[in-house]
């Protein structure tokens, strides 16, 4: 299999994903831009958490808090595995799947060698976010890890200080690993469209982040977690 396969506006559809995915990712997590998303509202809340959490000598509803979290992780990280379960099944079956797809009336005719490297592609894009999401469940799992080993309410200012910071660094962590997943989930359903047409995919692509921008920057939803 090669390259030649792909027409110019599968290469234009496949650089165009890579771009938008990889140059989001960048805008959230290391451009001057993300100090303004809900991200970063929500980091400072989880400062306020870690903070309030000293504050109580009972800590079980923080660690449940946590143990919630890991739940709703967990979730998504069975999800990426099923569904890559589903995509090697197809990539076993290569032939039937793709006579099914060439049957329906709105998808372009597509070579097999270019439709099975995009399965391929599909199937790695799940990969990634199973990455992902257990790298979060590890990170939320030292999070844990650190609330049991939490000082006191008395202990001097300065060890409640580093654990604060220590604590709400790592929970931002575990969240941002979890984010990237999940992006990764929006954008396996522009890649989706790519079985369509090459157009379809890119139309999908610039919304999928058309809609993720709006809810980092400029969703109801930052707007009460900014208000003072």
């Amino acid at each position: 299999m090669s390259f030649l396969f792909f027409s110019i506006i599968d290469l234009v559809a496949l650089a165009s994903f890579f771009l938008l995915w990889v140059g989001f990712g960048y805008v959230m997590d290391r451009s001057n831009w993300r100090a303004k998303s809900l991200s970063a509202a929500m980091n400072y809340h989880r400062l306020r958490w870690m903070h309030q959490m000293l504050e109580r000598e009972v800590r079980i509803q923080d660690s449940n808090l946590v143990s919630n979290l890991m739940r709703s992780i967990s979730l998504l990280a069975s999800t990426s595995i099923l569904i890559l379960g589903g995509v090697i099944a197809m990539m076993g079956s290569v032939h039937t799947s793709y006579e099914v797809l060439q049957d329906l009336p709105f998808t372009v005719d597509t070579p097999r060698e270019v439709y099975e490297l995009k399965l391929i592609l599909l199937a790695t894009v799940f990969v990634y976010t199973f990455f992902q999401f257990t790298w979060s469940l590890r990170q939320f799992n030292y999070c844990c890890i650190l609330i049991g080993g939490a000082p006191s309410n008395t202990a001097d200012p300065t060890t409640k200080a580093t654990f604060v910071k220590q604590a709400a660094r790592l929970n931002e962590l575990g969240a941002r690993s979890f984010n990237s997943g999940l992006r990764g989930f929006y954008f396996a359903l522009a890649l989706l469209c790519w079985f369509i047409h090459p157009v379809v995919m890119i139309a999908a692509t610039a919304c999928v982040v058309a809609i993720l921008y709006r809810r980092e920057f400029h969703s109801r939803t930052r707007a009460a977690l900014m208000m003072e």
